[in-house]
């Protein structure tokens, strides 16, 4: 392995990657279950994977600074092309690919819960009574209407 190379950390990048992948999964079980408790368990271990794969990508760009290409992921692509081996190459795309593929379901479990919320908030909504339109509370607690548009005032 290149000593100091931003290819340095990418095995561990993809180690984490793919244990984010089966979080999301798992988390996608949940969700389709409304599985409140084992998804509230989920968010650490997600929250912690991202913020590992964060400090490995500073790391990646800082590396690529350092040997003069841009700190970013296309700086990563042209240091492939001029230092990388062809197993670098495989690494590094098995690792965009699994970056897509957890992107991807991240926006559909996204979208799963949202309709939970949906559906929690449709529920909710027919636990109310029926709006009144113009009610009020009086001092009783009772419920009055406004009686100002009853008719109208012959003089």
């Amino acid at each position: 392995m290149h000593n100091g190379a931003p290819i340095q950390n990418l095995r561990e990048e993809q180690r984490l990657i793919v244990a984010l992948l089966d979080v999301l999964k798992e988390e996608q079980q949940y969700l389709v279950a409304a599985d409140i408790d084992n998804l509230a368990q989920l968010t650490p271990r997600k929250s912690d994977l991202i913020s590992q794969m964060g400090a490995l990508a500073t790391e990646r760009h800082r590396a690529l600074g350092s040997a003069g290409f841009e700190a970013r992921e296309a700086g990563m692509e042209v240091w492939l092309a001029a230092k990388g081996t062809s197993d670098d190459t495989a690494l590094w795309n098995e690792v965009l690919d699994q970056t897509r593929d957890a992107k991807e379901l991240n926006r559909l479990n996204g979208m799963l819960i949202n309709k939970q919320l949906s559906n929690t908030q449709g529920a909710l909504q027919a636990l109310r009574p029926p709006s009144q339109a113009g009610a009020v509370y009086g001092p009783s607690g009772r419920t009055s209407t406004n009686t100002t548009s009853r008719g109208f005032l012959a003089g």
